[in-house]
């Protein structure tokens, strides 16, 4: 049973659009340019899973997918510009897959109505849909992220009272994210927080890790993105900083970050909201429908990688919201708002994730009127140098949302008062 909608997104903006044709969805990509190592796998898997569906299942409901290409190389002002070239197209959803292209076409998303989808990345307060209407974040942010990261140290430390962490961050709004939440458990957990932010690309940190050598900090936090993740690895090996007291973001922890460094890289740690590896059986089915087909986006060299089966949760993620706005409105010709609609009464069962042949890939979840941002479950992986690959290493944590809660209402209220956006009122 659906929950019922109260107010019609459509109808409250007076813009009620055209149905399409076809299931046009954007792939705002980045396959040039500085990060293009992280682009292109995360494109490939979202673009293979979208090449399943259409091969083995004609689509979705027989309507066919059309992914939209609009290529930005990480380039803020392209990526906003891409937005409005996807609205032109009939795009039903966004996926922009840059923090900063998610705060330039926020504005735009909420006046037209289009629903945006930045998983685990983008403003964190978005998970707040009383006030971010078309945004949504699941299944966990960069708070959550941020706490996970430090009840983990304090596991290891039992106790984290006089020790000292330092914030190795890409000095851009991805990076910055974290740094409320890092303040908060400062104050109660009584550690001392070092900041090192890094210009882009990262590529010089020489002098960064002089003085966080001096400083002598207990852990560090890497909240890098390309090649300032390797560069930050090579630099704490130079200055002696146990790599096994480094953990990052999930965006600091895919395996271009590591393999480059070697067997130096062994104990690295970082955080994630789902798995890794190829494992699943979703990958019998793209055997033979796309990379024995000769239908692969790319050269098909990532399977199971981090940022491959990103892509790929992130495609399941819209066709599955899509999937939700045919049943709640009874057709499959949809509109934008209609999409919105399904993003909003989304299920990600373990039942569902198992038909879908990726059981145990990510932690059921939910979104409703008010929650856009899921359950918040991250876990913890460390790179094992002998394998190759990422291991999990401990259990799935339950975000303290006493802590996280009343700054995502703060921060929405403040986004509220400064765009003169009323809250929405959800049971």
């Amino acid at each position: 049973m659906y929950r019922a909608l109260t107010v019609s997104l459509a109808l409250a903006l007076g813009c009620v659009s055209a149905a399409r044709a076809d299931i046009v969805l954007a792939d705002l990509s980045y396959r040039t340019g500085p990060y293009a190592n992280n682009g292109i796998p995360s494109s490939d898997g979202f673009n293979d899973y979208i090449t399943l569906l259409n091969e083995r299942d004609g689509g979705i409901e027989g309507e066919k997918i059309r992914v939209v290409p609009c290529e930005f190389g990480y380039n803020t002002q392209q990526g906003v510009e891409c937005y409005d070239k996807m609205k032109a197209a009939g795009a039903l959803s966004i996926q922009p897959l840059s923090t900063g292209v998610t705060y330039g076409i926020i504005p735009k998303s909420m006046a037209d109505g289009i629903p945006v989808l930045t998983m685990g990345y983008g403003r964190t307060s978005a998970a707040d849909g009383e006030v971010f209407s078309t945004i949504f974040n699941p299944p966990a942010n960069y708070w959550q992220a941020a706490d996970a990261q430090i009840r983990f140290i304090k596991e290891q430390e039992g106790s984290l009272r006089g020790k000292k962490i330092a914030l190795v961050y890409h000095n851009s709004p991805y990076g910055k994210e974290p740094i409320p939440t890092l303040e908060a458990l400062a104050r109660r957990e009584g550690f001392e927080l070092q900041f090192y932010p890094i210009d882009h690309p990262g590529a010089e940190q020489a002098a960064d890790w002089d003085k966080l050598k001096a400083a002598a900090p207990d852990w560090v936090l890497l909240w890098g993105w390309g090649v300032m993740n390797p560069t930050a690895l090579r630099e704490a090996r130079r200055v002696k900083f146990p790599i096994d007291h480094i953990i990052g973001v999930w965006w600091s922890a895919n395996e271009t970050d590591v393999k480059s460094i070697g067997r130096r890289a062994n104990g690295y740690k970082a955080v994630n909201f789902h798995a890794v590896g190829t494992e699943f059986r979703i990958y019998n089915d793209m055997n033979e429908y796309v990379y024995f087909a000769g239908k692969a986006r790319g050269e098909a060299d990532n399977l199971g990688t981090v940022l491959y089966n990103r892509g790929i949760l992130t495609a399941i993620l819209v066709t599955e919201a899509a999937r939700t706005a045919m049943k709640i409105h009874g057709t499959t010709k949809l509109t934008p708002q209609m999409m919105r609609d399904g993003f909003e009464n989304l299920s990600i069962t373990e039942e569902r994730m198992a038909e879908i042949g990726m059981e145990g890939f990510v932690p059921p979840f939910s979104l409703s009127c008010a929650n856009h941002g899921g359950s918040g479950r991250v876990t913890v992986n460390e790179w094992d140098a002998r394998l190759r690959g990422w291991r999990q290493i401990a259990d799935y944590y339950e975000p303290d949302m006493s802590i996280i809660g009343p700054m995502i209402k703060a921060d929405a209220d403040k986004f509220a008062k400064e765009n003169g956006i009323k809250r929405r009122k959800c049971r």
